[in-house]
């Protein structure tokens, strides 16, 4: 395993097998990470693998790498420190593409993206490339996903996306790219009611022809987290009071429901869905904590069937 010690979400690991997990935690729990399976290797390669594919597989291959999470209360991808092979950060591969000639228009993209934001100011070693570029998989149609280490640096970065977007210096996205992204997300919500929140969150853009998201990463986000007893699944309508985490992992926002005072949500679909000040419907699985507060959890899987959280614009809606 690598000696440099730390694992962040957004990092991937690699088991002796050649199995590529993200990791979702980077605090071990029991001697484990908690992660997703991400790429099996096959004979030509590696194979990207939805939520339910990647759980199919390991019960079936790698039994042993799923584990219950004592805080999750969910049977879960779980690496056994001693069975991490290779350790990749985003961080280096911002470094290494920096510092190398691009070997393909993706990754060229990647470094005229990265210099749009250090043309405004903002520290690149804040910035991180996770998903297929951090893995040397990506293709033509591959999407740059960074990770922004820092909130200020997240926040200014979003300001670039938006200026960079309306100046020219970034794509405007069309309707296509848009429903192109909508369709590889699997979103509960209707194509426009999508459209609208994701118009005004400027967390993604698109550089000749190419989509990029921006994902904040916080050391320790998950110190926090409370395992809570499952009561079911609910669909709520609510206030937001408090935004702060919205773009955190997993985003957070305060209500001023009288029972369940935040809405948690997992899947980067509802990342900075709502503002404090907003009214939302919300559907997901109640949590109860042990101080006896509740909470929703939107996102139980990466696709999130059938949970949401959408911004209701009037008071009929």
């Amino acid at each position: 395993m690598d000696s440099e010690p730390g694992f962040l979400p957004k990092d991937f690991i690699q088991t002796a097998e050649g199995l590529r997990f993200a990791v979702v935690d980077g605090h071990p729990e029991d001697g484990r990470l908690l992660c997703t399976l991400r790429y099996v290797p096959l004979a030509d390669g590696l194979r990207k693998l939805s939520t339910a594919e990647a759980m199919d597989f390991l019960q079936e291959h790698r039994p042993a790498y799923l584990r219950r999470s004592r805080r999750l209360d969910a049977v879960l991808p779980a690496v056994p420190l001693e069975c991490i092979a290779g350790h990749l950060r985003p961080r280096d591969r911002v470094r290494t593409l920096l510092a190398g000639t691009s070997r393909d228009a993706i990754e060229a993209k990647a470094r005229r993206l990265l210099g749009v934001f250090a043309g405004e100011g903002l520290d690149l070693k804040e910035f991180g490339v996770t998903g297929s570029l951090l893995l040397g998989t990506q293709t033509l149609a591959s999407d740059i996903d960074l990770v922004v280490y820092a909130p200020a640096t997240f926040d200014a970065a979003r300001t670039v996306v938006a200026e960079a977007t309306a100046d020219g210096r970034l794509d405007t996205p069309t309707e296509a790219d848009w429903r192109k992204a909508y369709e590889r997300r699997g979103c509960t919500l209707a194509f426009e009611d999508y459209l609208w929140h994701e118009r005004r969150k400027f967390n993604t853009g698109f550089i000749e022809g190419t989509k990029f998201d921006l994902t904040l990463v916080l050391p320790g986000s998950w110190d926090s987290f409370q395992a809570a007893e499952k009561r079911g699944s609910l669909i709520l309508r609510t206030r937001v009071t408090d935004d702060r985490g919205a773009f955190e992992s997993p985003a957070r926002y305060l209500t001023d429901h009288p029972r369940v005072g935040q809405v948690l949500s997992f899947t980067h679909t509802y990342v900075g869905q709502a503002r404090t000040g907003e009214k939302i419907e919300a559907s997901g699985q109640v949590e109860a904590l042990p101080d006896g507060s509740e909470r929703l959890i939107v996102g139980s899987s990466r696709e999130a069937p059938g949970e949401y959280i959408r911004v209701l614009h009037d008071e009929t809606d």
